[in-house]
């Protein structure tokens, strides 16, 4: 595989996002278009409200405008737009219902399910006419698992709306789910590439190159958010690639950064619900820390710091797949 052409495809995008940004911004700020900010959370994020968010238009326009240029058109092309494209409208919508209609919700939870479904539905379709292989790897080893697609694609539905339910609980601080995923998306690109997947090569290149310019932008302090628009286009694609190089099970290790986010949800609201009691401070874990007294700054390399170790660990234990 053409390593030049990845490398190509991350610069496109990356000049597409930061051409598109500062064209953006001052008309999401003049639509009022802004961050509303949870009065729990911690102090130093009021002064955010009012930020410009959705800024994830930008990242899903040079996304699909590299992606379009660079790749092949096959099954797999199709399977990873529809994910990429399709959750970042489910985000989109939600994001816009919050701002326009004042509702700090958005989407309902129904509301914003059934859009993942119907996403995650058709990347089903698509893939069971590819006859897409339906045996899952254990990471580090030549074991794998076959029960058939009634076990494969209900896993697949259920993996992805995790996936971008859990991309979107790593967003809240400056910078911190831009360098996360540009570093999972990295370690995904080389997957790819290994295993000849040119369409899944393109889209993590393109991914990474459109989050990596958003970043020239939402680093704090953050001039922009990119909402679920953007939380929600990542996971889908994350999952996609995940899908089509069938590393799924390896997502737990590079993307480990996401789980822990998820997990430190899920425990928090499991030990209230129960034993009324917390765990955390607050859930998503990163603004445990901030509360705990780190700053911005600290938690957002922090975390870098360790997605960048996983995604390692997910190279070395992809060679024993």
């Amino acid at each position: 595989m053409d390593f030049g052409l990845i490398l190509l495809t991350i610069g496109v995008s990356f000049i597409l996002a930061v051409i598109s940004a500062p064209l953006l911004i001052p008309l999401l700020r003049r639509m009022k278009f802004g961050q509303q900010i949870r009065g729990e959370g911690p102090q130093s994020h009021q002064k955010k409200a009012g930020t410009p968010t959705m800024g994830g238009i930008v990242i899903i326009l040079a996304f699909t405008l590299a992606f379009l240029k660079f790749s092949v058109i096959n099954t797999d092309f199709y399977v990873l737009l529809v994910a990429t494209l399709g959750f970042g409208l489910v985000g989109f919508l939600d994001d816009y219902i919050k701002i326009v209609f004042k509702r700090s919700l958005g989407l309902t939870p129904k509301q914003k399910m059934f859009g993942q479904l119907l996403f995650a539905g058709i990347v089903c379709a698509l893939l069971i006419s590819e006859g897409h292989s339906t045996a899952i790897g254990i990471p580090g080893t030549q074991i794998s698992f076959d029960w058939g697609a009634w076990f494969y694609y209900p896993f697949i539905i259920v993996m992805m709306l995790a996936i971008s339910n859990a991309v979107n609980f790593t967003d809240g601080v400056d910078g911190l789910l831009s360098g996360v995923s540009a570093i999972a998306l990295g370690a995904y690109a080389v997957i790819a590439m290994q295993a000849t997947s040119l369409p899944a090569a393109v889209c993590a290149a393109a991914m990474i190159g459109a989050v990596l310019g958003f970043l020239v932008f939402n680093a704090h302090p953050a001039k922009v958010f990119m909402g679920d628009t953007g939380s929600l286009g990542i996971g889908g694609a994350i999952a996609a690639i995940a899908i089509v190089t069938k590393s799924e099970l390896l997502f737990l290790v590079i993307g480990g950064i996401f789980v822990i986010e998820m997990l430190s949800v899920v425990l928090q609201v499991a030990s209230f619900k129960t034993r009324g009691k917390r765990i955390f401070k607050m859930s998503p874990i990163h603004h445990h820390f901030e509360l705990s007294g780190w700053s911005e700054w600290r938690v957002v390399v922090t975390f870098w710091a360790v997605g960048l170790l996983l995604a390692g660990i997910g190279l070395y234990l992809n060679k024993g797949l």
